[in-house]
């Protein structure tokens, strides 16, 4: 394996370790990616909530709801599917648990998370769809900040290679007791293998979906959860040829892994909700995106979006359609300014 090492100059070298300690206080890089990539998707998807004339604050709101229900569902789905990590003679069911060490399955975070996210927009009074299409990129980019942390665990990787672009993986023990550690261990000098750095094809694989449903949203107006759902197909395309790449042990039906045959199915699902969202007719109105209850600057408690949070484009389609008035008081139909004794009014009448 060395001598694959110097023939391959290019490799990639994995991180000599996922977790440094802070006196007695882990610091795992695997957390430090999820909780990065749930800042970066709440910040950008309240600008674009924001953007489309949404209330300040609302997706934060959601968040609250949303992700714990998100993290939940997503370890669930992995356990499930990998139980036999967990379950069976000489296994722990304890470790389950420990979602430190990895394994949150991204279609039972979704599907969690939205349970959580619908429970929020029905008490604020807001449309899911419409929440959903807001988050769509920000989400796809926090799953890519999110495989970085397998890189840091050295999970999740393809099969063995020989491509200039191989990951170089490396045996970690615990330093304290020499004893194999692949997750808190501390790299050896040696190469155990070279393989398919899957971890960064799907990084890059979704970047490249961000900006698709970005470039797709600004260009066709998405609504009704047309965006979000583009989101999902792009992705499981991606994660179909992925997976088949994949080395790690995985359960199987019918000769392939299980979530080689999700992907196809929610990519089949997102496809028909694209095709049937379009009969919904344009995007939701900016009014319709505010809190129920929410107060407006003059504290009117009204509905109607604010001007600093209305959709751009449906900015200038009002402007267009409003007459400009060509006096004071007066519109372009009115002839004249009525006179100060024309609008007076006698007492009485």
């Amino acid at each position: 394996m060395h001598s694959a090492t110097a023939a391959f100059l290019a490799n990639i070298p994995s991180p000599d370790r996922g977790v440094w300690h802070l006196g007695p206080i882990p610091i795992r890089a695997y957390a430090l990616c999820i909780i990065a990539g749930i800042v970066i998707a709440i910040w950008w998807g309240e600008r674009r909530w924001m953007q489309r004339g949404g209330s300040k604050g609302a997706i934060i709101d959601i968040a609250v709801f949303a992700v714990p229900f998100g993290l939940v569902g997503g370890r669930l789905y992995h356990v499930i599917t990998d139980y036999q990590l967990y379950f069976g003679e000489g296994k722990n069911p304890l470790d389950a648990l420990k979602i430190w060490d990895g394994g949150l399955g991204i279609w039972g975070a979704i599907a969690l998370g939205g349970v959580g996210a619908w429970l929020a927009c029905r008490r604020k009074g807001i449309p899911l769809p419409a929440v959903a299409d807001a988050v769509a990129p920000g989400i796809v980019v926090a799953q890519a900040v999110g495989r970085l942390g397998n890189y840091f665990n050295q999970e999740l990787y393809g099969r063995e290679t020989d491509v200039p672009w191989g990951l170089e993986i490396y045996p970690r023990v615990d330093p304290a007791t020499g004893l194999s550690d692949p997750i808190g261990g501390v790299a050896l000098d040696t190469v155990e293998k070279v393989v398919h750095p899957t971890f960064l094809y799907e990084l890059l694989w979704n970047l490249g979906v961000a900006l698709l449903v970005v470039w797709a949203d600004r260009r066709f107006r998405l609504g009704h959860g047309r965006a979000f759902a583009l989101y999902v197909a792009g992705y499981t395309a991606g994660r179909f040829w992925i997976e088949m790449m994949r080395a790690d042990t995985a359960n199987h039906i019918l000769g392939l892994r299980v979530n080689v045959w999700t992907s196809m199915l929610v990519f089949a699902g997102a496809v028909l909700y694209i095709v049937l969202a379009a009969r919904r007719g344009p995007r939701e109105a900016p009014e319709t995106l505010r809190d129920r209850g929410t107060e407006d600057d003059d504290g009117s408690g009204g509905t109607a979006a604010r001007p600093d949070t209305q959709d751009p484009e449906d900015a200038e389609n009002t402007a267009a359609e409003t007459p400009e008035t060509t006096e004071a008081g007066s519109s372009p139909d009115s002839g004249e300014t009525p006179s100060t004794e024309e609008r007076k009014v006698e007492p009485g009448q």
